[in-house]
């Protein structure tokens, strides 16, 4: 059996089978980095010292991705007001000294600004500012003397300076408004053409420090005052080149008339005229006659003396004048073309009733001005017809109609007037009732041409109304006071707006050449009209 065993064929062994561990369950995040938290970079920021005017400070456009700072510390820049720590400031913020509208003094000098806002000032008057004026200013020159200074809120400033007159007001270039008299500093107006507000004291220069891309720069306003969104219009009243007038300009001469007076029409960006009689090729200088009511008429001036409404800059022609029909037709067609061929525009009257109707659109640095008029004496006076030259008579519907619907085109309208005229500085009820109506329609200017002596004014509707200037070039010189006297009204716009008038005021030196006035004479003449405005 053990030989059986040995021969037999052996079953094959099984060999053992070694198993692997088991393999764990592996999460997925188990070959995954430890997440970290998403970090934003801060934004850099701006500071605004609390100092800064808040017109300065709202204009502010920050670059993409800039924020304002809270604290100075956390700023990557930094916006401050006064002496910066070098170089050229970013911009100035103009401010205006001002005081009511009604007031004679045209100026002051910088040193007794100072004092007054020390408090070191004898007989000082009352100094009216906002809480943004006030911290503006207390950081550029230091804290004020608190027995003159008194914080007024900004949209009450103009209210309280006529409350108190005599009182003055600093504020900034754009609240100044038509009841402000704006009074020049060292002799400089932030009205004037030309202003550079790095010598002119009431510039307050900014300045940009710390990290400075260019983004941010260009988001900074260079300040408050761009020359290039400003317009000047200067108004006249009588023009009337005859009798002694162009007896004048015959012996002496056009440059005889052109006096500082002259300059100050030049400088103006728009110069108005109203020229009250028609031209004529030959004329005889001293030409004149009476019709069939007794009334004296200017038939022509001759043609060669329109240089002198050249040489003043004329850019547009008022044709109410009462005479402006004593001459033929022919005439009145011949000077219409004469001013059109000169690039002038007209108003008040025209080849036609129609004609005379159109506004005179003037456009200058973003401001649109049109100027409207007609004759309100009635038809003695106004002829112009369907068929017939000569000035419009007032319509006071349409004229009305028209300054409203002038308005809400964007145009500013001035209206001018060849009204009833009166011997007295004050205003009569048939012109103030008129002048009213139109400054209603939305006239910002209102202003009379007949008259031949200055006259009262007033603020009616958010308008000015002048109700008569007297003459500009006109020979009733030799009547004496008030005939020798009269106004330049100088109208400033700026961005849109009527924001101020300036009295020009002259004095005739014989029929055809007039001079500034003295400081005396224009005291005297301002005090008298003021009080016949009832100011």
């Amino acid at each position: 059996m053990v030989v059986l065993a040995a021969c037999a064929p052996q079953a094959e062994a099984a060999l053992p089978v070694r198993q692997s561990p088991p393999t764990p369950e592996i999460s997925a995040t188990l070959f995954q980095p430890e997440p970290k938290p998403l970090t934003t970079p801060t934004p850099p920021a701006l500071w605004l010292d609390p100092a800064l005017p808040d017109g300065l400070r709202r204009a502010v456009l920050l670059p993409y991705n800039w924020r304002l700072a809270e604290r100075q510390q956390d700023a990557a820049a930094r916006l401050t007001p006064g002496v910066g720590a070098g170089g050229a400031p970013a911009g100035y913020w103009v401010y205006a000294l001002a005081a009511r509208f009604a007031t004679v003094e045209d100026g002051m000098d910088s040193a007794r600004l100072r004092l007054i806002w020390s408090g070191r000032a004898q007989n000082a008057p009352p100094l009216l500012l906002a809480a943004d004026t006030l911290a503006a200013f207390s950081a550029w020159w230091g804290a004020p003397g608190a027995a003159v200074v008194q914080v007024v809120d900004s949209a009450g400033l103009v209210d309280a300076l006529w409350q108190q007159p005599g009182a003055l007001a600093i504020l900034p270039f754009e609240q100044i408004e038509p009841r402000l008299k704006v009074l020049a500093l060292d002799g400089v107006s932030p009205l004037a053409r030309g202003l550079h507000p790095g010598r002119y004291r009431l510039a307050l220069p900014y300045y940009l420090s710390g990290n400075l891309p260019a983004a941010l720069s260009a988001g900074l306003p260079a300040g408050n005052r761009d020359e290039s969104r400003l317009t000047v219009v200067a108004v006249t009243g009588v023009t009337a080149l005859v009798r002694a007038s162009a007896s004048a300009l015959r012996v002496r001469g056009i440059e005889h008339a052109l006096t500082e007076v002259a300059n100050w029409l030049r400088a103006a960006d728009i110069t108005h005229i109203n020229n009250e009689v028609a031209f004529r090729p030959r004329c005889a200088p001293a030409l004149e006659g009476l019709n069939e009511q007794g009334v004296i008429v200017f038939p022509c001036s001759d043609i060669r003396y329109i240089e002198l409404l050249e040489a003043v800059g004329t850019d547009v022609v008022e044709m109410t004048g009462d005479h402006f029909i004593d001459a033929a037709p022919q005439d009145v067609l011949f000077t219409i073309d004469e001013y059109h061929r000169r690039g002038w525009q007209t108003y008040g009257g025209g080849r036609t009733l129609e004609e005379g109707w159109q506004p005179a659109r003037l456009e200058h640095n973003g401001n649109r001005i049109a100027f409207l008029g007609c004759n309100a004496k009635g038809r003695a006076y106004a002829a112009a017809s369907a068929t017939n030259p000569g000035a419009v008579r007032c319509d006071f519907e349409r004229l009305t109609a028209e300054v409203s619907r002038l308005r809400a085109a964007g145009y500013l309208p001035i209206v001018t007037f060849s009204h009833l005229e009166y011997g007295t500085y004050t205003a009569r009820e048939p012109a103030i009732r008129d002048f009213q109506r139109v400054a209603e329609a939305g006239a910002v200017i209102v202003s009379g041409s007949q008259g031949h002596l200055p006259q009262a004014m007033a603020f009616h509707a958010g308008g000015f109304l002048h109700y008569g200037l007297g003459n500009l070039f006109f020979d009733q010189y030799s009547l004496g006071e008030p005939f020798d006297r009269a106004f330049i009204d100088r109208h400033v716009f700026y961005e849109g707006r009527y924001i101020a008038t300036e009295l020009l005021t002259l004095r005739f030196e014989n029929f055809v050449r007039s001079r500034p006035m003295t400081a005396g004479e224009r005291a005297a003449l301002l005090e008298i009209i003021f009080a016949a405005s009832g100011w």
